[in-house]
């Protein structure tokens, strides 16, 4: 750590030159200035008062700017770089969505005012509503869970009220892919159902035979995403719908990679009951920062009764809220994440019905000309064609050159690229799995695919250290065993454990 010094003459690289806020403080510096009182002053005598003043940072106001800019500057984000994280969707946020989500009218609204004056937020979610029922093939839905997770949640709360209203409590397996979202099987435990594994065969799909064999009386449902999380169109999904349905279970539809068939076919005509939708990965509201989001449920009409409620429905001449009368009750204080449906509303907006149609179809064109040039440095996982996402494997690079996935992604980062999903899904050892999204060109592409050729090449060579990468970043690899075995959150015991460790 630098001590001292003029802030503004340290590089932006070189992790051991940028100061902590801390060390940049000195005696009698100010950022700000309060106005003078124009209240009589009191004096409070209170146990939990302090005599003595907070040991906060002492900074000018341009040094507190630069140091926190300049820790921006770190930080990879979508509009700075690619993001091929598979199964998370990471594309680029319309500016102009943003600025209508931060107009006064629908950004100053409390989500407590009462419903005649907020008609125009309530239409909102009704139209939304109509858009996500009709690509899903569903036909009424809830914008209260904020999260995909939480949609899950949501949909096994509806299943469990469900079988209970129709006598069938001993219905309690989920059945539930082996390569799965590990949010699937924790949402199913948290709803009070048991997780029944079903295989994956040879080729990425779900295991038919192993189906069959698992299906029985207590099935209560299937979770699956299609694509599914390899990436690959489950063909037999009529099929495993019919097997769910004659053994009078549910079929639950993860959103997680509904991007890749938009405009193209719909969740409810291949036979799911209820699906949830991650705003972020298909319409384009912001991701990551630990939200806000927005995982909204849709059902078939015959479980329309037991929606989080309230729901937003339309009158003669007006809209208001209705609580279904089997409702799993609330998801979220209020109503939801407004202003991230709203964002998903004005990208539908913005797209229109033709740029929605072909949305899907251009994820998938992406995501085979990549896997086309990817495949020629690192095999595929599986040989069929894929969608909107690939799998690939490090593992014969591993037993030759004991290269990772671990390895290639942070090897990635010198080149401009955010890692892909490494280590995921787990069937598939030393994975990594691209998803380049519609918003990518081809140009962005085909250097990603020629950073993979030459980290490969880097890595392969003689004498390589592979902890090395990244080399060129303010932070290089960090240990990831410190912080796995001790946590650590004030900054004085770090530095104690680094010297220590």
């Amino acid at each position: 750590m630098v001590s001292g010094g003029n802030a503004s003459s340290l590089p932006l690289v070189g992790g051991s030159a940028e100061p902590t806020i801390r060390e940049l403080s000195r005696p009698g510096r100010k950022a700000s200035k309060y106005p003078n009182l124009d209240v009589p002053e009191v004096d409070l005598n209170h146990p939990a008062l302090k005599n003595e003043k907070a040991p906060l940072p002492e900074v000018s106001e341009h040094d507190l700017v630069m140091h926190y800019s300049r820790l921006a500057h770190r930080n990879f984000a979508v509009d700075l770089g690619f993001y091929p994280l598979g199964s998370c969707t990471m594309k680029y946020n319309p500016r102009f969505a943003d600025y209508v989500a931060s107009i006064p009218n629908f950004s100053n609204t409390h989500p407590a005012t009462p419903s005649e004056f907020t008609q125009g937020s309530l239409e909102i979610l009704h139209i939304l509503e109509d858009y996500l029922t009709e690509i899903t093939g569903m036909d009424h839905a809830s914008f209260q869970p904020p999260a995909g997770a939480s949609g899950e949640l949501t949909g096994l709360l509806i299943i469990k009220r469900y079988l209970q209203n129709q006598k069938l409590d001993h219905k309690k397996d989920i059945i539930v892919p082996d390569s799965a979202h590990g949010t699937n099987p924790a949402s199913a435990k948290m709803a009070g159902f048991n997780v029944v594994e079903v295989a994956t065969d040879q080729r990425g799909m779900v295991n038919i035979e192993d189906l069959k064999s698992l299906v029985n009386e207590n099935t209560a449902g299937l979770m699956l995403t299609n694509p599914n999380t390899g990436g690959l169109f489950e063909e037999e999904i009529l099929t495993i719908s019919n097997i769910i349905h004659e053994a009078g279970g549910l079929l639950y539809y993860d959103g997680a990679n509904l991007n890749a068939i938009v405009g193209v076919c719909r969740p409810g005509d291949m036979g799911f009951d209820i699906v949830h939708s991650n705003l972020h990965k298909t319409f384009a509201t912001p991701h990551g920062g630990g939200g806000p989001g927005s995982g909204p449920v849709a059902v078939k009409d015959y479980l329309r009764e037991y929606l989080p409620g309230p729901i937003v429905v339309k009158n003669s001449d007006n809209y208001s809220w209705y609580t279904p009368e089997f409702s799993i009750g609330r998801m979220h204080g209020y109503h939801g994440n407004f202003l991230v449906a709203l964002r998903a509303l004005v990208y539908m907006k913005l797209l229109g019905k033709e740029g929605l149609d072909t949305l899907g179809s251009y994820a998938v064109l992406n995501a085979r000309y990549l896997s086309s040039k990817v495949s020629k440095h690192l095999p595929l996982a599986y040989d069929e064609p894929c969608m909107h996402e690939f799998v690939a494997t490090v593992k014969e690079l591993k037993k030759s050159h004991k290269i990772k996935a671990y390895d290639v992604g942070k090897a990635l980062l010198d080149k401009g690229f955010h890692s892909p999903t490494i280590y995921f899904p787990l069937i598939v050892e030393e994975a990594l799995m691209f998803e380049p999204t519609e918003t990518q060109t081809v140009e962005t592409l085909d250097d990603l695919a020629e950073s993979i050729k030459l980290i490969v090449e880097e890595l392969s060579a003689p004498g390589v250290n592979l902890t090395d990468y990244p080399k060129n970043l303010p932070v290089g690899r960090p240990n990831e065993l410190i912080p796995a075995k001790h946590l650590t959150v004030h900054w004085g015991d770090f530095e104690l454990l680094e010297l220590t460790e």
